[in-house]
């Protein structure tokens, strides 16, 4: 390693995109990473101040410019000060809910407990 480059498997695991560090090789070798537009696929390629990552994340597809490199994952706060977000996801583009396939009437299926307690007074034996 020179001086002023880190690995990139240890920088997205410092800079807390990956939760491991092994998550993070994984995913450098699926060649869904990006560096400078160079598609990379080894985890020792390094990366230094002022290069630009972009990797899907989620729904979302991430463009990350490094600021610094770091030495240590540490807190969230602390990890945002390695990077800066070129394209941040909105905060309203939540991933949709799938539509309820057959909305139904209250009631109808499976019984309510006020169903279910009426039904059980009827049986002969119930208390």
């Amino acid at each position: 390693m020179s001086v002023g480059t880190l690995r990139i498997d240890k920088w997205l695991f410092f800079a807390r995109f990956c939760k491991s560090r092994t998550l993070a090789g994984k995913m450098v070798a699926g060649g869904k990473v990006r560096l400078n537009d160079n598609p990379i696929a080894k985890a020792h390629v390094e990366v230094k101040p002022d290069d630009v990552l972009t990797f899907p994340l989620g729904p979302h597809i991430r463009i990350i410019k490094v600021v610094e490199l770091g030495t240590q994952r540490g807190p969230a706060p602390e990890a945002r000060t390695l990077y800066e977000d070129l394209d941040p996801p909105d905060a309203k583009s939540k991933p949709d809910r799938p539509p309820q396939v057959a909305p139904r009437e209250p009631g109808s299926g499976r019984p309510t407990k006020a169903q279910r307690r009426a039904t059980d007074r009827l049986r002969p034996g119930a208390d």
